[in-house]
């Protein structure tokens, strides 16, 4: 359907639904490299204009990637709730933007979460498009999403971390030795999540075995991962392996799914495969998932109906789809890890960040962030920072650390154990429950619940260095 907005005396044309949402997203340089971006600033706000007087029910008879033609489409309309819909089947775009900044002002987080059933994910990014920052962390700071396995995360005043004890060779010693760095400075709650150097089922059962020895030992409330492709997470459970959280990274589109070399049907089958193990305490959400903006354009599957280029932040929200229908303990887009051909600066990975978190929340996933960049991307530390302090104030679930801000293995950089404690500490936060408690009882905390200075000689620290040696 051709769509008409004027700004300044020039009129501008959006003849299809994947067009205006294109247009109407604010400037990223993935966009342009796909070439939907807008070409002014004008046509931006003009596409902008016309986006809010859209209503919201538009998305479920108008489609920016064909039904017949993708599984992800077919999953986000088949299984949509009408019931959970009906609160705001009447709004536009920009009366949705306004009723949720409405109720995150008056504290209404059970009006925003039940939603989630009822929003897909064109709806969500459509409105994340009309929101200035600082509505995407009023919006995304209300709306509340619990899960659990070991440890319960999403609920209020809490930010969790993953503990990403990734090492070159997948050495043990160097592993367990980050491990131990991360535990001491109070990460580790969300997940002690590895990312393997190899995709060997062997190596894959080797981290596991190890992770949970080390859980098991000190009777850690959390949950491992090694963040092996799917088909190698099967083959492990199939040895026996202690599997507690199934990954896989995913896209907004089949094709892009094709390339990461999995289907629908193979995330199901592993899915149950780790909820027969029945490993969880405090809950049973067993998968987690991993996305990023562009993920669909590097792999050439970023085509909509006609043909036409979809921008990358509605794929990013379509990937949510996925993730939300497999009931996740943990989601997390890695905002800027696939490089400047898609965010190209600090302010483009600082809005990519705060609109996958409010996206992801909406669509009623526990989102984290993984607030890193690569070397060759115009990002600094100071960017890290901004994005690492709105993302608390927005009631992220969690975010990623590891050694010293550098992944020596997958070579770039995210944020240090110790900013997660920066962070809590502004902004008043607290970890994961069953976790702080296990922290009071290695006597890590002091007696303001503050993860304590230790010393080498303290019982916690020699409790498990011994870990790191064994």
């Amino acid at each position: 359907m051709r769509r008409v907005g004027t700004v300044g005396g020039h009129t501008y044309e959006f003849p299809t639904l994947v067009e205006l949402m294109a247009k109407a997203t604010p400037l990223r340089s993935g966009d342009v490299l796909a070439g939907c971006a807008a070409e002014s600033a004008a046509e931006r706000v003009a596409a902008q204009t016309v986006l809010a007087d859209l209503p919201l029910a538009t998305f479920l008879d108008e489609q920016v990637v064909g039904y017949d033609e993708d599984d992800v489409t077919r999953l986000v309309l088949d299984t949509h709730d009408p019931v959970a819909f009906a609160p705001v089947a009447s709004l536009t775009v920009g009366e949705f933007r306004d009723r949720l900044l409405a109720w995150a002002a008056a504290g209404d987080e059970p009006a925003i979460s039940d939603l989630a059933p009822g929003l897909t994910p064109e709806m969500v990014a459509a409105t994340s498009k009309l929101m200035r920052n600082a509505d995407l962390v009023a919006v995304g700071r209300r709306t509340r999403v619990v899960t659990g396995l070991r440890s319960t995360l999403g609920l209020p005043g809490r930010l969790a971390s993953r503990l990403q004890p990734n090492h070159p060779t997948d050495d043990p010693l160097g592993v367990t030795a980050s491990i131990v760095d991360g535990l001491l400075q109070g990460c580790g709650d969300a997940v002690i999540g590895i990312n393997p150097a190899t995709d060997s089922p062997a190596r894959t059962v080797a981290l596991l075995e190890l992770v949970d020895e080390v859980i098991g030992r000190y009777g850690i409330p959390t949950q491992s991962c090694v963040l092996a492709h799917v088909t190698t997470t099967l083959r492990a459970l199939e040895a026996g392996a202690p599997v507690d959280l199934v990954f896989q990274s995913v896209a907004g589109t089949q094709p892009a799914n094709r390339g990461f070399g999995v289907t629908l049907d193979l995330l199901a089958e592993a899915r149950a495969g780790a909820l027969a193990l029945g490993r969880g305490t405090v809950g049973s959400n067993v998968t987690y998932f991993e996305t990023g903006q562009g993920s669909a354009l590097s792999a050439d599957a970023h085509r909509g109906i006609g043909g036409r280029p979809v921008d990358q932040q509605t794929l990013e929200a379509r990937a949510y789809a996925v993730a939300r229908h497999f009931d996740p303990l943990i989601v997390n887009t890695v905002v800027g890890f696939i490089g400047p051909e898609y965010l190209y600066d600090g302010k483009q990975v600082l809005r990519a960040g705060l609109e996958d978190h409010l996206c992801g929340k909406l669509l009623g996933l526990p989102m984290g962030v993984d607030v890193c960049y690569t070397n060759h991307a115009e990002v600094d530390e100071d960017d890290m920072d901004s994005l690492m302090l709105l993302l608390g104030a927005a009631g992220c679930t969690f975010l990623i650390a590891v050694p010293g801000m550098d992944d020596v293995m997958l070579h770039y950089q995210s944020l240090a154990f110790s900013d997660v404690l920066t962070t809590r500490s502004v902004l008043g936060l607290r970890p994961a429950p069953e976790f702080e408690a296990w922290l009071a009882r290695m006597d890590l905390l002091d007696d303001a619940g503050r993860v304590r200075e230790l010393t080498a000689d303290a019982p916690a620290a020699r409790a498990l260095l011994a870990a790191a040696s064994s």
